[in-house]
Parts: structure tokens; sequence; C-alpha cells
């Protein structure tokens, strides 16, 4: 019998939530959901060039969970731009090292400690900054916002 999933360590959500075809609209396209861990495994091994008992280790899983891993992810990359679907990433069960803060008032994203709150934007001072980890967690905006409120009624 096997054990449960070990969590897997993600060092940086994705800047973006998704990328589709352009042109599209996204009601249109088909999706596929890549996971944050399977996204891990291509941002290590594919853009930073990691071997794959290098990357397991950063994300603290064998390499032969690895394996499998970016072995998915490539399927559904591949399916995603040789089929033109919406590619969404969201997801898995991961544990966040650091997390990226926006600005949606100048744009500025800078990472940050999982552990650091939101403080003002660092470029243009606004109070508008969102930390993009749980969305890609699939935790919904909406929801986000009222935590945003809701801090700011209790200072």
């Amino acid at each position: 019998m096997r054990g449960p999933y070990r969590r897997r360590r993600i060092y940086l959500p994705p800047r973006f939530g998704h990328f589709k075809p352009a042109g599209v609209p996204a009601r249109m396209l088909e999706r596929v959901d890549l996971t944050l861990d399977e996204y891990e495994a291509i941002r290590l091994a594919d853009h930073e060039g990691l071997e794959h008992l290098q990357a397991s280790k950063k994300m603290q899983i064998s390499r032969p969970t690895f394996t499998r891993l970016i072995e998915k992810a490539r399927h559904k990359v591949a399916e995603a731009l040789i089929e033109g679907k919406e590619l969404i990433f969201e997801g898995g069960n991961v544990d966040l090292v650091a997390t990226l803060h926006h600005c949606t008032d100048c744009g500025e994203v800078e990472p940050k400690p999982v552990d650091h709150g939101t403080e003002n934007c660092p470029d243009c001072g606004s109070e508008n900054v969102e930390d993009l980890a749980p969305l890609r967690l699939g935790r919904p905006r909406r929801r986000q916002r009222q935590e945003r409120q809701r801090r700011g009624r209790q200072e």
C-alpha cells in the first residue's frame, strides 16, 4: 500500500494564470489544467536546465516521481500548443516557498517570501497590491478582495 502524497516544493508561482491562442475568446476554447507542481517541473528542467535528480531534490520528491511529473507536464503543454487549447495554471499538492506580489496600479510584480504580508508597492506606493499565489492555488479573486477589505477595516 502506498503512503500519502508528498507535498511538492514550489519556489515561485507562475506570473500568469493562463495562456491561450490570441484572438480567440476563452469561452470558445477547451482547457488544459497544468498544476503548479507540473509548472515547477517544467521551469526547473526546461527553463533552468537542471538534471532530473537536481530538480527532484529542489522539489523534495524522488527522481522517478519528478520524471513522471515532467512527462505529464510536457504532454499537457504540447496538447495545448498543438490543439489550440487554453493552458490554465492552478492547483496541485504544493508548498510555496515564495510568492509574487502584483501592484494593480503600476503593474510591478515582485517576489516575496510566503510569510511576508502584502505591503504598499515599492515602485508607486499604492496599497492595491495582491498576492498572486492564492489565485494560482485555485482561490477566487473575489474572496481575496473581500479578505483585503476586511483587513483594512480591522486596522
